[in-house]
């Protein structure tokens, strides 16, 4: 493409005023456009040469404008101008084709994610936690060396408030100054 446009610069220096420029990528040596059949004979032989696919060449501005979404992340509005569409949706609907490449990277990632572990029949639940065990006398010790501890159970088992017995008592066990 640099290639061409350098030839279309040194044809346009060459011929002057005589040169009709039309902002053209593909023009007659003259500047002026040419039959699309011209343009089609070219890119036949091209494929043929190349041994391309066989496509149509407007196909190559479907893969442009998907690619150039690819590069800028998505950017529907710097696609737009670079294609000329008057609508940011026409890319979205017709031109932005989904890439293989990027369905593969798609599944490496989910699977990465997901399935790090691929043999799972040998992943089984946490255990239950082991019941917790009541020390009876440990708690006697306690009650018996606090008499605010000893009042606070009082009313628990009473079905009091704890708050309405003892003034002084915190729920953390610091006491009221």
């Amino acid at each position: 493409m640099r290639e061409w446009k350098d030839a279309q610069e040194k044809q346009k220096d060459f011929l002057g005023s005589e040169y009709q420029d039309y902002d053209l990528v593909i023009a007659l040596g003259n500047g002026r456009p040419c039959e699309t059949k011209v343009i089609e004979n070219a890119f036949n032989r091209l494929k043929r040469d190349a041994r391309l696919p066989n496509v149509v060449f407007h196909s190559l501005r479907h893969s442009s404008a998907t690619y150039k979404l690819k590069l800028n992340h998505g950017d529907l509005k710097a696609t737009q101008g670079d294609t000329g569409h008057a609508q940011a949706q026409m890319l979205t609907e017709i031109y932005a084709h989904i890439l293989d490449e990027d369905r593969k990277v798609n599944a490496q990632k989910f699977e990465a994610a997901f399935y790090s572990n691929p043999d799972l029949r040998s992943v089984r639940a946490p255990a239950a936690p082991a019941p917790a065990t009541f020390d009876l006398a440990a708690l006697v010790a306690q009650l018996q060396k606090s008499p605010e501890l000893r009042e606070a159970l009082a009313s628990i088992l009473n079905g009091q408030s704890v708050e309405k017995t003892n003034p002084e008592y915190e729920p953390n066990g610091a006491k009221i100054e």
